[in-house]
């Protein structure tokens, strides 16, 4: 892994499915209620394959459907829920409202595929992963990169814990 440089930025080299598995549970066991990371990447790129390991981590050994076709997924176990966004389907930027996404940006985790979608009404606030392919068929480079206060320390929280 590694550490962020001055623009706070940070790459990590997943070489296959269990590293990003594990990656995802490292930020699971992170994050907190107002903690929102967006997922990017091109399609097939692992985005899914994430906030399921990452929904798994800190629910057990649920079922995770994409939320392609809902849009949003909420999971809820006496802990800070976890609010699964998928905008891919998204026309107007501005749907997210419709979704109840200020009531999760306030009181849940949001793993939200497909943030660019939300154009000029993205949070002040959040944790940018986008996966991009590598040398093999399965493994992938996470680069983050923090938007806000809250994020940036998202960050260096994580990227602390690999020493």
């Amino acid at each position: 892994m590694s550490h962020p440089d001055d623009s706070h930025s940070l790459t990590v080299p997943l070489e296959n499915i269990a590293a990003t598995d594990a990656l995802a549970g490292q930020l699971a066991e992170l994050a907190e209620a107002g903690d929102i990371i967006g997922l990017g990447g091109e399609l097939g790129a692992g985005k899914t394959t994430f906030a399921r390991a990452f929904i798994r981590a800190r629910l057990g050994d649920v079922e995770v459907p994409s939320p392609t076709f809902t849009l949003v997924q909420i999971y809820e176990n006496g802990g800070a829920p976890v609010w699964h966004f998928d905008l891919y389907r998204l026309e107007h930027s501005e749907e997210i409202y419709e979704l109840g996404i200020e009531e999760a940006f306030d009181h849940a985790i949001c793993l939200i595929e497909w943030p660019e979608n939300m154009a000029g009404n993205e949070p002040s606030d959040w944790l940018e992963m986008r996966l991009y392919p590598g040398e093999s068929e399965t493994s992938r480079y996470a680069a983050f990169h923090p938007h806000g206060t809250r994020a940036r320390e998202l960050l260096r929280r994580l990227a602390s814990r690999d020493g």
